[in-house]
C-alpha cells in the first residue's frame, strides 16, 4: 500500500468532536487505499498547562524530567485518535516515541532525530494495521530517556516519518487552509498560494512565517518530501491548501513571492571596538555560548582603529546577550564604550526564488519604504531575500505597503 503521513497540529485535535472531524479525514484516505501514519499533536493548550506546572515545581528543573512532563499531551491525544478510529472499524492503534522507536540525540527539549527504523509499524501494516497514529514532538535518546523536538516539533516528526517511509505526501493540518503572501490578519489583500519553493518556505519560516517549523521545511527539501498545508476545518478536497515542493514545479516565477515580519526583534550595537583581525570572533563567540540567536550583523567604517559592531537577535534574548558581552569585556577579551539595546525594532523580509533572475527588487522595496516615511536601521539579504530591521511602531504600514507594491494580491 502507499503511505500517506498526515500531522493534526493543536487546534485541529483541541476537542473531543475535533478529534473525530480528523478521524473522519483520516479515513477518507483510508478508503482511497493509503496506508496512513497520523502525526498528532498535544490538545490545544495542553503542552502550556504542562509548562506551567513544570516551572511553578522547579525553576531551574531537569530538562529530562521536563520532557517525561511534557510529552504526555501528545500521547493521550494518539490515544484518543487511535481509539475514535477504532469506533469507525478502522484497524488503528497508538505509538508513542519510544515504541517506534524515534531515536533522537540526547538534547533534551531540543533534541534532534537522528534515526526512525520501519520495521516495527511496517510489521503491523502487514498484519492488517491501516492507520499508526504517533505522539508527535518526542523520541528516545540513547540513554533511553524521553526526549522532545522543541516547539512545533510535530511538524519536524510528520516529516520525518514522511521522508523515512517514502511517503506520497505529507499533509499538514493547521487553522490555517494554506500559505499566504503576507499574514492576513495585517493585509486582507493577502493570497493563498496554490505552491511555494521549499527555499521560499525555508525563509518566510525563519523570519517569522509560524505556519511550518524551520526545521520540518529543512528535512522536506533535503528528501524531497512534498509537503502540504491546509487547513482541518474546511471540506477535504484534492486542490485544497499549499503545496510546498522543489523549485522546478512552481510555475508562478515572480520577483517576490510573500512578505515576512518578526515582531519581537532587538538591535544591539557595541560602541567603539577594536578594529583588528578576531573581534567579530570575540564578540560573537560569547553569544553563541550563551546561546543568542544572533541575526542581521553591521560592521561601521573604522575611524582612527575603532568601530562599532551592531546585530539583531530577538528581545527574550537581550539580557543574555548584555551578560555574555559584559563577561567578555571583564575578561579583557573585547572593550567597547557602550552597548545600546534598542528593543523596539522590527523585521520585515520580502522573500522570492524569482530575485534570482530579476534585478531591482531591494530598490524598489527601499523606495516604498522611504515613501512611507519608514527608515532603515539594519539590511540583510541572500540569494531570495531582503531583510530590514525598522522601528516596530511601522511594522503593520511596512508590510502592507511592500505587499501593494510587489502586487501579490495578483496571480503571476
Amino acid at each position: 500500500m502507499p503511505v500517506l503521513v498526515m500531522k493534526f497540529g493543536g487546534t485541529s485535535v483541541a476537542t473531543l468532536d475535533r478529534i473525530k472531524r480528523a478521524a473522519k479525514r483520516v479515513g477518507l484516505e483510508v478508503a482511497k487505499g493509503y496506508d496512513v501514519i497520523v502525526i498528532v499533536s498535544a490538545m490545544s493548550g495542553e503542552t502550556n498547562k504542562l509548562v506551567g506546572f513544570v516551572n511553578e515545581t522547579s525553576p531551574l528543573y531537569d530538562a529530562r524530567e521536563y520532557d517525561a512532563i511534557v510529552s504526555s499531551g501528545e500521547n493521550v491525544t494518539a490515544g484518543l485518535m487511535a481509539l475514535t478510529l477504532q469506533e469507525m472499524d478502522v484497524p488503528a492503534r497508538s505509538w508513542q516515541g519510544w515504541q517506534v522507536p524515534v531515536k533522537t540525540n540526547n538534547a533534551h527539549s531540543s533534541a534532534r532525530i537522528e534515526e526512525i527504523p520501519t520495521d516495527n509499524i511496517n510489521a503491523k501494516f502487514g498484519e492488517g494495521m491501516r492507520v499508526a497514529v504517533v505522539a508527535g514532538f518526542q523520541g528516545i535518546s540513547p540513554e533511553g530517556r524521553i526526549t522532545t523536538l522543541g516547539r512545533g516539533g510535530s511538524d519536524t516528526t510528520a516529516v520525518a516519518f514522511a521522508a523515512a517511509f517514502g511517503a506520497e505526501r505529507c499533509d499538514i493540518y493547521t487553522d490555517v487552509d494554506g500559505v499566504y503572501t503576507t499574514d492576513p490578519r495585517i493585509s486582507p489583500k493577502a493570497r493563498k498560494l496554490d505552491k511555494i519553493s521549499f527555499e521560499e518556505m525555508l525563509e518566510l519560516a525563519s523570519l517569522g512565517a509560524k505556519v511550518l517549523q524551520t526545521r520540518s521545511v529543512e528535512l522536506a527539501m533535503r528528501y524531497k518530501v512534498k509537503l502540504r498545508v491546509l487547513s482541518s476545518f474546511e471540506e477535504p478536497s484534492d486542490e485544497a491548501g499549499t503545496l510546498v515542493c522543489a523549485e522546478e514545479e512552481v510555475m508562478e516565477n515572480r520577483p517576490v513571492s510573500g512578505i515576512a515580519y518578526s515582531r519581537d526583534e532587538a538591535k544591539m550595537t557595541l560602541v567603539s571596538v577594536a578594529d583588528r583581525p578576531g573581534i567579530a570572533a570575540a564578540i560573537f563567540g560569547p553569544l553563541s555560548e550563551a546561546g543568542v540567536n544572533v541575526d542581521m550583523i553591521i560592521q561601521n567604517i573604522a575611524e582612527e582603529g575603532r568601530t562599532d559592531m551592531t546585530f539583531s537577535c530577538p528581545t527574550d534574548q537581550v539580557l543574555r546577550a548584555q551578560k555574555a558581552l559584559d563577561e567578555a569585556k571583564a575578561a579583557g577579551d573585547i572593550n567597547f564604550a557602550e552597548l545600546i539595546a534598542d528593543t523596539e525594532v522590527c523585521k520585515v523580509s520580502a522573500v522570492g526564488i524569482g530575485m534570482r533572475s530579476q534585478s531591482g527588487v531591494a530598490a524598489k522595496m527601499f523606495q516604498t519604504l522611504s515613501d512611507e516615511g519608514i527608515n532603515i536601521k539594519v539590511i540583510a539579504t541572500s540569494e531570495i531575500k531582503i531583510s530590514v530591521l525598522i522601528d516596530r511602531k511601522y511594522m503593520e504600514l511596512a508590510v502592507q505597503a511592500l505587499h501593494d507594491t510587489f502586487e501579490l494580491e495578483k496571480s503571476a
